[in-house]
């Protein structure tokens, strides 16, 4: 029996060793840069997806080759972009370059906005939390829903006759 309870102490002593979990979230993480150090990361909502890379510069914003501005035009959709540099009050320290394809405006932002959370968090794994709490980091899985037989649309029925 002595036997039996010297295993289990050895064993609670090997258990206390080990990292939990939440021991190794609080580790800070080494930056994932390429050799021009920059971040990655790709970003997707609906049918677009964004391939973003962030270094620390002055604010210059590109996507497909154009100036943010220019590319998305609406103020709301520059929000929508801007929204995780203001969640971290990082707006204007990083410069940023995406391609974008698919999908419309509306999806390519939200897109952009995914990788560069994703990106951030390469770039600094501490502003995690803060991207994470303000749900930038959860690709939002919405889909168009498709279309049905005997459906003019996914719900609109045809117009009904009586003759």
């Amino acid at each position: 029996m002595a036997e039996a309870g010297t295993s289990t102490a050895e064993g609670l002593e090997a258990l206390a060793r080990l990292q939990t979990p939440a021991e190794a979230e609080d580790e800070v993480q080494q930056p994932k840069l390429d050799e021009f150090g920059r971040a990655y990361a790709t970003g997707g909502r609906k049918e677009a997806t964004a391939r973003v890379w962030i270094k620390l510069g002055s604010g210059k914003f590109t996507v497909n080759g154009k100036d943010m501005t220019e590319y998305f035009r609406r103020p709301t959709l520059q929000m929508i972009v801007n929204q995780p540099f203001q969640a971290v009050g990082r707006l204007g320290d990083f410069d940023v370059y995406c391609t974008v394809s698919g999908g419309g405006l509306s999806g390519q932002a939200g897109a952009v906005r995914h990788g560069i959370a994703r990106a951030l968090v390469n770039f600094d794994s501490t502003l995690r939390p803060i991207l994470k709490k303000g749900g930038f980091l959860t690709r939002d899985a919405r889909m168009v829903e498709r279309k049905k037989y005997g459906k003019r649309k996914a719900r609109r029925s045809f117009q009904f006759s009586k003759r």
